[in-house]
């Protein structure tokens, strides 16, 4: 028996709500799951359950238990939810949020914890790996070493592969492979050793010929591998010995002693370093924590804080011009193609977007060739002999010109769009009051415009603050001064950190990440300032 309710083909049966005609209760809040989605959840749970066994391996092996226990946490709960009928909007929610803390969060997280520590080349691993390098790296050659034939291999790429060292041992036989992480014996049935003890053939590694070895010399000279009586090094690309550390640590003064000179280096916890009486540090140090030292020694440092503040400086106008001039062009060619007295707009827009179609980073190394002092098309074209990137003004103007060449088309496309969307009888209004093109201009199209805009002009202000394709791909940052090679006339201060990170004078990866801070917070101001300044705006002329 059923009660017909209001609307057509609606009843209310015994033990159901209002439902349409057939469809069960459940039908309301779930969809039938079909044979292709019950696969999919099959396979991508399984790539979970996968991922998340692959993952805990490293984490057992490590004695991680809280990693692994936080592992085990979110394979079980993404179990719990896909696996039940509930929870609907979190079945949408929780991948982007787990892609938000993977790829966004814990970045920013990693970053800033590096800030607080000395994180760089020589203070990259713990105490313990410092003095396996200090020993390892004062191995010499002593009287009576035993000597290998040696065998260069690698277990990858023979040009960028890991070295690894195949070894004879002379008296028995025995053939290892060595590493920085030590010796390994070999099963004899899984190597091949030609005359004279030297390995030809090894189960899992390639063996390298000797061009190929000898142009790695240099990383095989440096390759020491750790061993129990001292450590063993290449003698040419044949040999290899087993010699003594002359530098040992002594547990008892917390030390490292030179047993041939007699000096000592202290250890140095409050920045990780072996330091002597005479002020001597030896590359070899430990990562620990330093506090705010990081960044006190951007603002108080004058190595640092001088071009810190210089570039701060040049990064703010590079950002305000890259972004007004390209407003300010693309804005004008919108305008003038937005009038109904021109004709032909549709060709003009499609030649005046070339720009951005164009790959930026070609176009970029293009005009840097442009901009050459003696065969570039600038010079060339106009007559000039301008030294472009020789001097720090005209770097400076050819890198903004090339902004404005790449970015206008952006602010033309959404300056052409926010105009067609400014009612016609606005600006018909003023010109019967009488107002001029320009007072009409300014009094009602430019700031509803800027309305329109000003989260596009922040957005592209924060994009220019950190362009580094833009100057890296064209000055490098030069010129430089002759007395300071780290920063440069048109550096950023995203490429003044990258220098600092990876530059050829060494890696300061806490210096860096201090540096990055800066720069999150001179950003996320500036545009909390020019948020607010908006909101204003959208309240005067709603």
């Amino acid at each position: 028996m059923s009660t017909k309710l209001s609307g057509p083909g609606s009843t209310r049966t015994p033990g159901r709500g209002p439902v349409g005609p057939g469809l069960p209760r459940t039908a309301r809040h779930h969809a039938p799951v079909t044979a292709t989605g019950l696969v999919v959840k099959v396979i991508l749970l399984g790539l979970v359950a996968g991922i998340a066994i692959w993952a805990a391996f490293p984490l057992v092996e490590a004695e991680k238990w809280v990693g692994l226990a936080l592992l085990a946490a979110t394979t079980a709960g993404l179990f719990y939810l896909y696996l039940t009928p509930r929870h609907i909007p979190a079945k949408y929610l929780v991948p982007g949020t787990l892609f938000l803390i993977a790829f966004q969060v814990f970045p920013v997280l990693y970053t800033a914890s590096t800030a607080f520590t000395n994180f760089g080349d020589g203070h990259r691993g713990s105490k313990d790996e410092a003095v396996v390098a200090i020993q390892s790296s004062s191995v010499q050659q002593v009287p009576g070493s035993t000597e290998y034939a040696l065998s260069v291999a690698t277990a990858g790429d023979p040009a960028t592969g890991a070295l690894v060292f195949l070894v004879t041992d002379p008296a028995t036989g025995v053939v290892s492979a060595g590493d920085a992480d030590g010796l390994r014996r070999l099963d004899p049935a899984d190597v091949t050793v030609g005359s004279g003890g030297k390995v030809t053939a090894a189960d899992g590694y390639t063996v390298l010929n000797f061009g190929q070895a000898s142009a790695r010399s240099q990383e095989i000279t440096d390759l020491v591998v750790p061993t129990a009586g001292g450590a063993l090094r290449s003698s040419g690309l044949s040999r290899a010995y087993e010699g003594r550390a002359i530098r040992a640590y002594d547990a008892g003064c917390d030390c490292v002693t030179d047993s041939e000179s007699g000096k000592r280096w202290t250890a140095d916890e409050a920045t990780g370093s072996f330091v002597a009486a005479d002020g001597e540090r030896l590359a070899q140090g430990w990562k620990v924590n330093v506090g705010l030292e990081n960044f006190s020694r951007v603002l108080t440092d004058p190595n640092i804080s001088g071009p810190f503040f210089g570039t701060l400086l040049w990064n703010f106008a590079f950002a305000i011009g890259s972004t007004g001039f390209t407003f300010g062009l693309g804005m004008a060619i919108a305008l003038a193609l937005h009038s109904p007295r021109m004709r032909g707009t549709n060709l003009y827009r499609v030649l005046l977007i070339l720009p951005y179609a164009m790959p930026s980073f070609a176009m970029l190394l293009v005009w840097r060739d442009m901009f050459n002092t003696d065969f570039g098309l600038v010079n060339n074209l106009f007559g000039l002999g301008v030294d472009w990137f020789g001097e720090a003004w005209s770097a400076r103007a050819a890198v903004l010109l090339v902004q404005l060449w790449l970015g206008y088309p952006y602010m033309f496309l959404v300056a052409t769009g926010a105009l067609q969307a400014i009612p016609k009888e606005l600006t018909e209004a003023t010109s019967v009051d009488g107002a001029s093109p320009w007072q009409s201009f300014r009094a009602v199209t430019l700031p509803l415009l800027l309305v329109a805009l000003s989260p596009l002009l922040i957005a592209s202000f924060a994009y220019n603050f950190n362009n580094i394709n833009a100057v890296w791909l064209t000055t490098e940052g030069g010129p430089f001064p002759a007395d300071n090679p780290r920063n440069g006339a048109t550096d950023l201060l995203i490429t003044y950190t990258y220098r600092l990170a990876f530059g050829a004078q060494g890696a300061e990866f806490g210096m860096a990440a201090a540096v990055s801070i800066f720069i999150f917070a001179i950003v996320a101001t500036v545009s909390a300032i020019s948020f607010r300044n908006t909101r204003k705006q959208e309240e005067v002329y709603s």
